[in-house]
């Protein structure tokens, strides 16, 4: 079954194991949503332990013939894989746009980080290559050479269902690993796309596969003797929990948490400017990004000005049903449920002495799950708008006085993702790049993502591990290191005997 027959009826999704599209033998079934019209449009299965174990199997199977393939080979299927996503690029955004609900042009912007990954990928070989070290100590050479760590398991969020995978996938195949991917229950059509496209490319059979589930499938992958290495992105308790209990099974394991990103507004910023880009920060992708900007630090006299323009602005974006419509600014949230959350928060904030500047409780029209922009002011830290990753299209705007508040309230936050200041003072700019307490940081940037070719560096409760995905720290992720040390003799001239190596290869 392909992403279009999946998306066309209420067929089961299916997993892919070894090269084959199979249905999953499962009676526990979740629903695949179209957050614009809220109408069902697939089943996914919850696939069981023993299911899942199969799926590893595959990856098993693949992996001595895959890691033996010359990584240039490898890398000449991320070129071709690129000029099919670029082929159909189109496709693959209004899939996106169709499970997830960003607007078309978010799904665009998506899919265009999802090619620069597998461009990063087709030049590992140039990454990738070893180091040696000549009479190291007397006639001792020394080397080292990268070798795949194995089986991959890539578990991956709702809210980018093209590009956190291929933030895995293709590195670690061109390193020369197997892959797994549990794709969000929420969002697994796009998954399903990405393995017609490796197909269609020519990936061999079973070193790219995939399955569906929830708790049970997720355990079975994180304690299955066979799988080398764990890659994650969501929220912070479950991060926390898949880098546990991942390690304690001897994997190894990068797991991207949960955020409360700044956004800090100097008052020599320019308003306009800063408006802009904090409200594309807040409201792009519905606020469902873990880069998005959640409290924006007005500092000094810019707060009423800020707040009155980050009000009127967001009141002017257009929110409405994102698929095959062009004329939006902000598509739906992901569930109903998760529209309701985010509603309740207005009332919380109000019960906590904030003051609601704008509310995005708003009757829609249709039965997408709808909510517009919103913007609370007056928030104090100790409040729950203040301290919970809300996940959706709010922005908190806190007060204070000086930089150096805006560097305390930092220190006390305990993730550590993305932060921006807006200014126009470069001694106020370095000592914010250098002292707050985020491992991304913006200058005059309202969502300082890094691209491809540098690490998505989380700190704190916003990441555990030691080596992050992207850039060159996920190409050490998925490779381990062998030093090889040597000394050679002269042979003597009476030693006609047959050399050692002479011996049957045994892999």
């Amino acid at each position: 079954m392909c992403a279009a027959q999946a998306t066309s009826s209420l067929d089961t999704v299916p997993i892919f194991s070894a090269g084959k599209w199979i249905e999953c033998n499962t009676a526990r079934t979740a629903t695949v949503f179209n957050p614009s019209t809220g109408q069902a449009i697939a089943q996914v299965p919850m696939c069981s332990a023993e299911e899942t174990g199969r799926v590893v199997q595959s990856a098993v199977d693949a992996l001595p013939a895959w890691k033996e393939t010359p990584v240039v080979e490898r890398a000449r299927l991320m070129f071709r894989l690129r000029q099919i996503m670029e082929e159909r690029f189109n496709e693959i955004a209004a899939l996106v746009t169709r499970e997830h609900g960003k607007t078309l042009a978010e799904s665009r912007a998506e899919v265009q980080r999802t090619v620069e990954m597998v461009e990063f990928a087709a030049g590992i070989p140039a990454m990738i290559t070893g180091e040696t070290l000549p009479n190291i100590a007397a006639e001792v050479d020394a080397e080292t050479v990268r070798h795949p760590v194995g089986v991959c398991v890539g578990i991956t969020p709702y809210n980018f269902p093209s590009m956190v995978p291929m933030w895995m996938i293709p590195v670690a195949l061109v390193c020369g690993n197997t892959f797994v991917l549990k794709p969000s229950e929420k969002t697994p059509l796009s998954a399903v796309l990405i393995g017609e496209l490796l197909t269609e490319a020519g990936l061999p059979d079973g070193v790219f596969n995939i399955v569906h589930g929830d708790k049970e499938c997720v355990d079975a992958l994180l304690t299955h003797p066979d799988v080398a290495a764990i890659s994650f992105v969501g929220s912070t308790p479950i991060a926390k929990y898949i880098y546990e209990t991942g390690t304690k099974n001897g994997k190894r394991v990068q797991a991207a948490g949960g955020a409360k990103n700044h956004l800090i507004v100097m008052p020599d910023a320019d308003l306009d400017i800063s408006v802009k880009a904090l409200a594309a920060s807040a409201f792009g992708c519905g606020g469902q990004r873990c880069m998005a900007g959640s409290i924006a630090v007005a500092i000094g006299n810019i707060g009423d000005p800020l707040v009155e323009g980050l009000s009127d602005h967001a009141s002017s974006l257009r929110v409405g049903p994102s698929e095959d419509n062009e004329d939006v600014d902000m598509g739906p949230l992901i569930r109903r449920e998760h529209v309701e959350r985010v509603a309740g928060y207005m009332d919380i904030a109000a019960g906590e002495g904030a003051k609601v500047a704008l509310d995005g409780r708003q009757d829609f029209a249709g039965d997408g799950f709808l909510i517009g922009p919103s913007v609370i002011d007056q928030v104090r830290s100790p409040m729950q708008v203040a301290r919970d990753e809300i996940f959706g299209p709010v922005l908190s705007v806190i007060r204070a006085t000086d930089l150096d508040s805006v560097l305390k309230l930092g220190r006390a936050c305990p993730y550590g993702n993305g932060a921006s200041i807006f200014t126009r003072d470069g001694f106020a700019a370095r000592q914010f790049k250098q002292h707050f307490n985020a491992g991304m940081i913006g200058i005059n940037v309202g969502v300082p993502a890094p691209m491809a070719w540098f690490p998505f560096t989380g700190w704190n409760q916003s990441f555990f591990g030691d080596l992050h995905i992207q850039g060159s720290e996920s190409i050490h992720f998925y490779t381990r290191q062998k030093m090889t040390m040597t000394r050679w003799f002269a042979s003597s001239d009476d030693s006609h005997q047959d050399p050692v190596w002479k011996t049957e290869r045994k892999d």
